[in-house]
């Protein structure tokens, strides 16, 4: 025949199977959440004292009857409601338990009753010593197993007489102690589940918003810098133009503009400034604006790019730069001028005997250091001559084996399509670059234009 402790402890979990299922719908309750996040309102109090408070009372109608006593899980109740929701919520479900188990009598209903109420009570007491927050697992299962080591020395004390009492304990104590803890510890664990959960749900919405925030502001900062740029194309007679910038992020550091100085003169520029993402884009639009209020009043071309030099260095720019190719086309005379300020040498193809030269003066990136010295340099434009301006995203551009696209790629695509129109050119090398890196993200904002002298 099995041991007496073995039958009752398998009694009570049957019993404890029961309260799981009960715990696991009460952990769905928006009661229960609400009291859990400390949102405490008479309502869900009272709902709560009343729900655990049946609880409590069926661990004493599932109980096993010993010697006159209840082998029970009627704290369990009582423990959980005040873990969770403070003296109040615990004392009350303990006032419910407690007060029906002395409707059921025998010689230890009064400490029996008494540790039901005190249950409610000493678990509401650790809720608050812990700041309002649940004890944990662990520290739930510790608790059920001292509370109810206090149970059985109540009944000791208080339930007469002794001999009889003395029995109930040797009886009951294991068995409860292990019944109680398994269900305290299942009602903790779907707790601290639930904790969780909550937890990770306010760190997902409150990502979600920041990146939806973000996303707003990028969106607003890309229409900003869209603003910054040429909406379309001036017509230069004798000449074909195009142009385009594409950001390797929502919005980039890449530029170009055409400004126009006189009636015969225009100012062709290309920059990149160092950086991505917003910093970029702000510095760029600030570059940009300076760069056509310095030459609106300043047709020459090497001075007044130190002047918007010496600017740059006047105004706090976090360390950043900006590579700048700027160039004034004389219509007339069809020559061109420039000032080529650390940014990759623009390509110019002769049409006579379809030699590259690169237009670069030794410059340095506006932003290194006050007081620099450009110098400019004027070439003439030929019949048929093509030139190409273009940022380091178009031949810095990577493939998934970390080869880069290169200048003499550009250069040959240049070379093998002469015949094709400025417009045509430049898509055909953006088409290039992104076949070329095909798998690989844009690392780089990708910024070009064409200029050809026609016949």
């Amino acid at each position: 025949m099995e041991p007496l402790s073995i039958i009752l402890f398998t009694d009570l979990i049957e019993k404890v199977c029961v309260i799981f299922v009960m715990a696991y719908l009460l952990t769905r309750l928006k009661y229960f959440t609400e009291v859990l996040e400390g949102k405490l309102t008479i309502k869900n109090q009272i709902i709560l004292i009343l729900i655990f408070g049946g609880i409590s009372i069926y661990g004493s109608y599932s109980g096993v009857d010993l010697f006159g006593a209840i082998a029970n899980v009627r704290d369990l109740g009582p423990m959980v409601a005040g873990l969770v929701g403070g003296p109040i919520v615990g004392l009350g479900a303990g006032l419910i338990g407690g007060l029906h188990r002395m409707t059921m009598e025998g010689f230890t209903s009064f400490p029996c009753s008494l540790s039901t109420i005190l249950a409610g009570l000493f678990a509401g007491i650790i809720y608050l010593a812990n700041r309002k927050r649940f004890i944990g697992i662990w520290g739930a299962v510790l608790f059920s197993v001292l509370f109810e080591t206090f149970h059985m020395i109540l009944v000791l004390i208080m339930a007469s007489p002794y001999a009889q009492a003395l029995q109930v304990v040797e009886s009951l104590y294991i068995p409860m102690i292990l019944a109680n803890a398994v269900g305290m510890f299942i009602f903790a664990f779907m707790i601290s589940n639930l904790i969780k959960e909550r937890a990770t749900k306010r760190e997902r919405d409150k990502l979600s918003a920041q990146l939806e925030r973000r996303k707003k502001e990028l969106e607003i900062a890309k229409q900003i810098q869209e603003s910054f740029l040429p909406h379309t194309i001036p017509f230069i007679e004798n000449y074909d133009l195009a142009a385009s910038s594409i950001p390797a992020q929502e919005v980039g550091g890449d530029f170009y503009d055409f400004i126009p100085i006189s009636k015969e003169q225009i100012g062709l520029t290309i920059g990149d400034v160092s950086g991505k993402g917003i910093p970029a884009a702000l510095f760029m639009a600030f570059s940009r604006t300076l760069l056509r209020a310095k030459a609106c009043r300043n047709p020459g071309v090497g001075r007044m790019i130190e002047s918007v030099n010496n600017f740059i260095n006047e105004e706090p720019h976090s360390n950043m730069f900006v590579t700048l190719f700027y160039s004034i086309l004389d219509t007339f005379h069809n020559k061109l001028t420039f000032v080529n300020a650390g940014h990759n040498p623009p390509l110019l193809l002769r049409n006579e005997n379809e030699e590259i030269i690169r237009l670069s003066t030794g410059g340095v990136v506006l932003g290194a250091m006050k007081g620099l010295k450009m110098a400019e340099k004027t070439i003439d434009l030929c019949p048929g001559d093509l030139l190409v301006l273009y940022t380091d995203g178009v031949t810095e551009a990577i493939n998934q084996q970390e080869d880069q696209f290169g200048e003499e790629r550009l250069i040959k695509i240049i070379m093998d399509n002469n015949d094709l129109s400025s417009d045509d050119l430049k898509n055909l090398i953006i088409d290039q670059v992104y076949d070329f890196a095909s798998g690989t993200p844009q690392a780089d904002d990708i910024t070009l234009m064409v200029l050809r002298r026609m016949l």
